[in-house]
């Protein structure tokens, strides 16, 4: 049986209904009874995520485990304010878990990190790759990478096998941040002047980080091995948006700005690391878990955007 924490959350709720599509065993921990749990799943309320949770009655007959639940990043907080309550859940929360975790017997344990870790953003052409030095920036990316150590340290010790996923930005439908920002503009036809980005990012269809983490769970070369997950090709920001029109079927006219000054007008107004997100380079190298798990994305970004902006009516 598989312990699925962070079910309520986008990429958690994409899980466990693949999960149950394919027919795995999942238990699920969370805070509050969810209301639509998918039939046949089980589910354990825990108090919170944190060094005194009590993990006893979740853990009865896990094999793995799937750790999604998290303090998120959140773009208005003051680092310094913040550092602690990420601390808090971010790592103490995951050790107590995966201590007990190793006590009960449960094999793998895979932890959902983030390319925070890795960093901000790349060089041209130099896409992150698993060995390169961590290099986070906030106590999000921070506190990821206190887990990832501490729980590799645990891995270590009792033999349980760990699996550290960092995934890019996230789409798909429900998904929130930057990309529901860009997908409302596109809908709305909002003239943007973001037609002359000439940057690389990289994005992960949330149905292809589903795919590689089932994967993971099962895969016995996953064991102990950290993976750079993505959509396997990599756009610029006007390309995404062109894609985002040809999935809404949207008219949004695209002003070629100048990156350069874009940036230096969002600085201007305080927004500079906006503006960074949208013109700067930030790629993954995704070769090892090509390599190594012979996987490859199941759907492309054209297929992934159509699922994620696509009208209801227009399924049917």
């Amino acid at each position: 049986m598989i312990l699925l924490t962070g079910a309520t959350g986008f990429v958690g709720n994409a899980l466990l209904n693949e999960l149950v599509m394919r027919d795995q065993r999942v238990r699920v921990a969370t805070r509050y009874k969810m209301d639509k749990l998918p039939q046949g799943v089980d589910q354990c309320l825990v108090e919170d995520l944190s060094v005194n949770t009590d993990w006893s009655a979740s853990l009865v007959g896990i094999d793995s485990i799937v750790h999604m639940a998290a303090r998120v990043h959140q773009m208005e907080e003051n680092p310094q304010d913040s550092l602690h309550k990420y601390r808090q859940t971010n790592v103490e929360g995951s050790l107590t878990l995966a201590r007990q975790a190793a006590a009960s017997g449960v094999r793998r344990f895979i932890f959902m990190s983030s390319i925070k870790v890795n960093g901000e953003s790349t060089l041209p052409g130099k896409p992150f790759l698993v060995e390169d030095p961590p290099r986070p920036v906030d106590p999000y990316g921070a506190t990821k990478l206190e887990a990832e150590q501490g729980l590799a340290a645990i891995s270590s010790e009792t033999g349980m096998e760990l699996v550290v996923i960092r995934p890019p930005l996230v789409y798909g439908r429900g998904a929130k941040g930057n990309f529901q920002t860009l997908g409302n503009w596109v809908k709305r036809g909002i003239p943007l002047p973001l037609g002359f980005i000439n940057n690389k990012r990289s994005f992960v269809a949330i149905d292809n980080l589903v795919d590689f983490i089932i994967t993971c769970i099962h895969h016995p070369k996953a064991g102990n091995e950290t993976f750079l997950v993505g959509d396997g090709k990599d756009i610029s920001t006007t390309e995404l948006l062109r894609k985002m029109k040809q999935a809404t079927h949207k008219s949004t006219c695209l002003v070629p700005v100048p990156s350069g000054l874009i940036v230096l007008l969002a600085t201007l107004l305080g927004k500079r690391a906006v503006a960074q997100r949208l013109c700067g380079f930030l790629q993954v190298d995704i070769s090892k878990a090509r390599a190594l798990l012979g996987w490859s994305p199941p759907v492309s970004i054209e297929q992934g955007l159509r699922g994620a902006l696509m009208n209801e009516h227009d399924k049917l």
